[in-house]
């Protein structure tokens, strides 16, 4: 299944560290970001899940749920989630997909369609694709993708700096400029009329017609 921005997050029911969800509904109304992994007791993720339980407070803060996955057995995550514990120093406390049927990995385009068998036998080579981060949005919609190789730790600064940014421009007509970050100045979209940026934006900078910044929106 081919998923884009702003498509309808695919639904689906799954056993997690925490009993069995309905996605769409363990979603709620608020942002989610479902970040996955090919395998139990691999050493990169160990730290990246590590890191996501130290900051999971900031995305709480943003109205946010994490939600782990990876191509093994919940029974595997359990005893895997207290050597993260060990090793990073941080207590799991968000859910853990165990997709054995590979199931969420193909609905999610993580694996193709046609991909036969259960996590059973799997190595985290023939699951390297499974390393993808998805921000869902209290639309369920899917506002952000990315996936990286197995060799390279994911920045989960970034998508809390990328959260805010969707949060913010959500909210007002304006985007954020490259390596933008909280308090620095925005950009007016061009939907908006001089007229109307006076209004809403007074004082703002016009560098070009199509280029007009202003301070962050409270």
């Amino acid at each position: 299944m081919s998923l884009r921005i702003n498509d309808v997050a695919p639904d689906f029911t799954a056993r997690t560290t925490q009993g069995t969800i309905r996605f769409h509904d363990w979603l709620g109304e608020g942002w989610a970001i479902l970040f996955s992994h090919p395998k139990d007791f691999t050493p990169v993720c160990t730290t990246e899940l590590g890191y996501m339980a130290r900051i999971e407070p900031e995305f709480t803060r943003r109205h946010a749920k994490l939600i782990g996955l990876s191509v093994d057995p919940v029974e595997n995550h359990d005893r895997w989630v207290a050597d993260i514990e060990e090793t990073q120093g941080a207590k799991v406390n968000y859910p853990m997909i165990g997709d054995t049927d590979l199931a969420v990995a193909k609905l999610y385009n993580m694996l193709p369609a046609e991909e036969e068998g259960t996590s059973e036998g799997r190595t985290a080579a023939t699951n390297a694709t499974v390393r993808s981060v998805f921000i869902i949005g209290p639309d369920k919609r899917i506002k952000l993708m990315l996936t990286y190789p197995m060799t390279t730790g994911r920045n989960f600064d970034e998508i809390l700096r990328v959260l805010d940014s969707m949060q913010l421009t959500a909210k007002h007509k304006v985007a954020t400029p490259v390596n933008w970050k909280q308090g620095d100045d925005v950009i007016i979209t061009p939907a908006v009329s001089n007229e109307e940026a006076e209004k809403s934006f007074p004082g703002f900078t016009m560098i070009k017609p199509y280029l007009r910044t202003t301070r962050q929106p409270a």
